[in-house]
């Protein structure tokens, strides 16, 4: 089945309070997507971000962003007050989110409306917790320590509490016991909300794609009370990290620097942990992307302590036999693999083994560093996912600027582009046309923003995840344009053909 989506992180809906949210603008933005003909929404990682605002690392798998919590929907429940918030310093910049900003003045707000939570008579309340007992208990726990020693990571905490002492342990959620009530009444306000969300798009037609980071944080609740799974020392410390070997694009590597898996300890266990995480993500999304899906298969280790990647080798992963469990555990799951980069024939093979849909990015296609043509959209096998452009490639017409000239004079000529209508639309189109079952662009492209509207630059700091779009941006126009576009590339969800019959 033909099918389109949009990329749009939910920390780029507009909002007057600095940053998207699960409110408003959210259930808005899935009606614009049921007009335009539209089948998913695909988000990035949803979890509490640490420090650098990534949403790829995150104090938890489990837990959601605070930041995402709509005040105004809570002002609506009873549990805040608008005076509390609306005088707030949210930021000058509507098409920027000012993240120190949102730190400073998001939680005392959160902590009214988790005041005013019944959480002793809130019958919800209790069986949430109940239901996520598994991982908030620790989670709850770990965000209170954290505050208690002022953010510092869990590796520096007292060694009774680094290395979960259970005496300790049961002195702390004792002597936190309210602070650790407050991450639990926060988790609470998220889930209530993204549930409430999640089944207005569905009732709309549209699936969520959410996306899972392979590797997690070193600081967060996962590594802290789960240490047997990764690979570190007695004192919590990793041995090795995780990154990406030189290449053409950098010579000193990429230094991620999240703790890697004790994969052989995992295999003996039935790969629980991970079958967990996953089992997890299906119950908030529809469709998965996992991303560096090449690391199932052989994965890059760096010694700890390193500056750059250099000096890393490659293990051997789980390989297919990790996505075999998945399907024996879980059941048939829709699944987007990412396999950007260079891969490897056993990659390709363990694709190929896996059944599920590769990706495919439009302006890989006209690199001049790359000699293969994979990505040119006539070698497309239905079975696969396009974009043009992901999260961390600049938009279209930032790309048509920045890119060396013969890749763009190679583009516009393959794809007919052309200045009038302008290059986006044509780039997309092509996509769209594309045999690939389904396509997904970036709402900074639908809006024709240049490359000032960047979402993630790979390898530098302090400029990312900041994107906003701006209010009346998007309407009855560019989704009417959109479903038109939908009905000729033959990509309109099936209720909506029907009705056109």
């Amino acid at each position: 089945m033909r099918r389109a989506g949009i990329l749009m992180p939910i920390s780029s809906l507009p909002s007057p309070w600095g940053i998207g949210t699960m409110g408003a603008a959210a259930r808005e933005f899935v009606d614009f997507l049921a007009a335009g003909g539209q089948s998913c929404w695909q988000i990035l990682p949803v979890g509490p971000t640490s420090y650098g605002d990534s949403p790829y690392q995150s104090f938890s798998s489990f837990a959601g962003n605070p930041y995402f919590i709509d005040l105004d929907d809570l002002v609506a429940e009873g549990l805040l007050k608008k005076k509390e918030y609306a005088r707030l310093d949210w930021g000058e910049d509507p098409e920027q989110v000012d993240y120190s900003l949102i730190y400073e003045n998001r939680y005392p707000v959160l902590r009214r409306a988790c005041e005013r939570l019944d959480r002793g008579g809130n019958s919800a309340f209790a069986a949430f917790c109940q239901k996520q007992k598994d991982w908030l208990e620790d989670y709850a726990l770990f965000m209170a320590l954290k505050e208690k020693y002022h953010g510092r990571s869990w590796q520096e905490w007292p060694e009774e509490l680094r290395l979960r002492r259970p005496r300790a342990l049961g002195k702390a959620r004792e002597e936190l016991a309210e602070e650790v009530a407050f991450w639990k009444g926060v988790q609470y306000l998220f889930f209530h909300q993204w549930e409430a969300l999640k089944s207005r798009a569905n009732e709309k037609g549209i699936s969520i794609i959410g996306d899972l980071p392979i590797y997690v944080s070193g600081d967060s609740a996962d590594v802290w009370a789960n240490p047997e799974q990764f690979q570190l020392d007695d004192q919590g410390v990793p041995t090795e990290v995780a990154g990406c070997p030189p290449d053409g694009f950098s010579e000193d590597g990429q230094l991620w620097g999240n703790p890697l898996f004790r994969w052989e300890r995992m295999r003996e266990e039935g790969y629980a942990w991970w079958m967990r995480r996953i089992a997890f993500q299906f119950e908030i999304y529809d469709i998965l992307r996992i991303d560096h899906f090449r690391g199932f298969d052989a994965y890059y280790a760096i010694p700890y302590g390193d500056q750059t990647a250099r000096n890393g080798r490659w293990r051997p992963g789980p390989g297919i036999e990790f996505f075999q469990k998945v399907k024996e555990t879980l059941g048939k799951k829709e699944i987007i693999a990412e396999d950007l980069g260079f891969l490897t024939d056993s990659v390709r093979k363990m694709l190929r083994q896996s059944g599920f849909p590769g990706m495919k990015v439009l302006q890989f296609a006209f690199d001049s560093r790359d000699t293969g043509n994979d990505y040119l959209p006539h070698c497309y096998k239905p079975n696969c996912v396009v974009y043009a452009g992901t999260h961390d490639n600049d938009t279209i017409l930032g790309w048509m600027k920045s890119a060396p000239r013969k890749d763009v004079q190679f583009a516009k000529e393959y794809l007919r582009l052309n200045s009038r209508e302008g290059y986006h639309w044509g780039m997309m189109r092509s996509a769209w046309a594309s045999p690939a079952d389904l396509a997904v662009m970036q709402m900074q492209d639908l809006l024709g923003l240049d490359g000032r509207a960047r979402m993630n630059t790979p390898s530098t700091l302090g400029n990312n995840w900041k994107w906003r779009a701006l209010p009346g941006s998007y309407g009855e126009k560019l989704s009417h344009r959109l479903y038109r576009e939908m009905r000729v590339y033959q990509r309109l969800p099936r209720q909506k053909r029907k009705e056109k019959k």
